[in-house]
């Protein structure tokens, strides 16, 4: 693949003059650095999203947690007197929650862009087509960019693409961005790419200098604190009325972080609901890999690359 190609194509597309070339195996110069895009970093594969899951669990979220949730403590309430009307009157309202729990993961998600340690390979899937590249031969495109806006001003953005083949016909490429451009710097992007690296090449686990660890501390951490979750505010606030943890503002806690607490325990439902509804829609679009990928994610499973599939076959590689 000509690497001058790729840095052209990249610059044509983004309009941009500023562009750098990296590799599976070269550094990058610059330390690690996890953008808030991966979804699962296990010891075996790695994934970041793909996008389009932002909203998905609002309904449900809604559904259980602002409509289910109050008429169920009204039917427990109409329950007590004895009030069957009362209660059967709120049974519909209470019963939302099921069709949109359903609707909801019954929907597929978008797969992951999945880096799997055992084979050394990336896999991708574009409209139900598998899509692949040995990590050995990957490499990817940072590109930075400006937008000006009438309101926001200039802008500074940056692309990490790579190039993945389709699975049986090497002649099909296509570019995948790694991580979201807005707001984002060069170095950041370049950052994203050495922790890719260090994941592949020196993981699963690693420090803060990419270095191989057999503590899982620091990349559990990281990841952990880019999935924040909304329901975690709750356990957040509490901690900082009892000065276990700084609100970052001031030394103790304030008024508004009373606020935030009794905001957080009443939204609490809905956003638990949402994320639940969330990770179940997950579970479910894993089974959406072609055979050829779900068996490489298991421990014991294969450990022959695709490539070597398509070469055993004859195709061109």
């Amino acid at each position: 693949m000509d690497l001058n190609a790729l840095i052209q194509q990249a610059r044509y597309r983004h309009g941009n003059t500023l562009g750098v070339i990296l590799k599976a195996n070269e550094p990058t110069g610059h330390q690690p650095w996890e953008m808030f895009v991966t979804d699962e970093h296990t010891e075996h594969y790695l994934t970041l999203k793909a996008g389009g899951e932002t909203s998905r669990g609002i309904i449900t979220g809604i559904a259980g947690g602002v409509i289910a949730l109050p008429f169920l403590v009204l039917a427990l309430a109409f329950a007590l007197k004895p009030d069957l009307k009362g209660v059967l009157i709120s049974l519909p309202f209470i019963a939302l929650v099921i069709p949109a729990f359903l609707w909801e993961i019954s929907q597929p998600l978008p797969l992951p862009i999945l880096f799997n340690r055992r084979t050394r390979e990336i896999y991708y899937d574009h409209e139900g087509e598998l899509y692949h590249m040995p990590w050995d031969e990957a490499q990817a495109v940072a590109c930075q960019f400006m937008t000006v806006g009438p309101y926001s001003g200039g802008m500074d953005n940056s692309t990490l693409e790579t190039v993945v083949r389709r699975y049986g016909d090497a002649e099909q490429a296509l570019f995948i961005s790694l991580s979201p451009p807005m707001g984002k710097k060069l170095e950041m992007q370049q950052g994203l790419w050495a922790w890719l690296q260090a994941y592949m090449n020196s993981g699963p686990w690693f420090d803060e200098h990419g270095q191989h660890s057999e503590s899982d501390r620091y990349v559990t951490e990281t990841v952990e604190a880019g999935n924040f979750r909304l329901s975690h505010n709750v356990m957040r606030y509490w901690r900082i009325l009892w000065g276990k943890e700084s609100n970052g503002i001031s030394e103790k806690p304030r008024l508004t972080d009373v606020a935030m607490l009794g905001f957080s325990l009443f939204f609490f439902p809905m956003y638990r609901l949402r994320e639940f509804t969330y990770d179940m829609a997950k579970r479910r679009a894993r089974g959406q890999w072609p055979q050829l990928v779900k068996e490489r994610l298991r421990p014991n499973g294969p450990t022959t690359r695709l490539v070597d599939l398509e070469r055993a076959q004859g195709l061109k590689v």
